[in-house]
């Protein structure tokens, strides 16, 4: 037991280390996921945004005009 809490603490340790030693390279991951994300988001609104408006044509078309 006491062998897994000393290597729990290295391996968080040696975790800690690796995320404060790169922050420039990690600020640059983060910015391609973000940008990555911005575009899915930006295509599924555009989807979606299409669609929706095909569909209440549709009902608008079989609704009919007001009298």
């Amino acid at each position: 037991m006491n062998t897994l809490m000393i290597n729990m603490i290295a391996f968080v340790a040696g975790v800690k280390e690796r995320f404060t030693s790169e922050k420039g390279a990690t600020a640059v991951e983060y910015g391609i996921m973000v940008a990555l994300i911005a575009v899915v988001i930006i295509g599924a609104v555009t989807l979606i945004g299409t669609n929706l408006n095909t569909a209440f044509t549709d009902i608008a078309g079989k609704v009919g005009p007001k009298p």
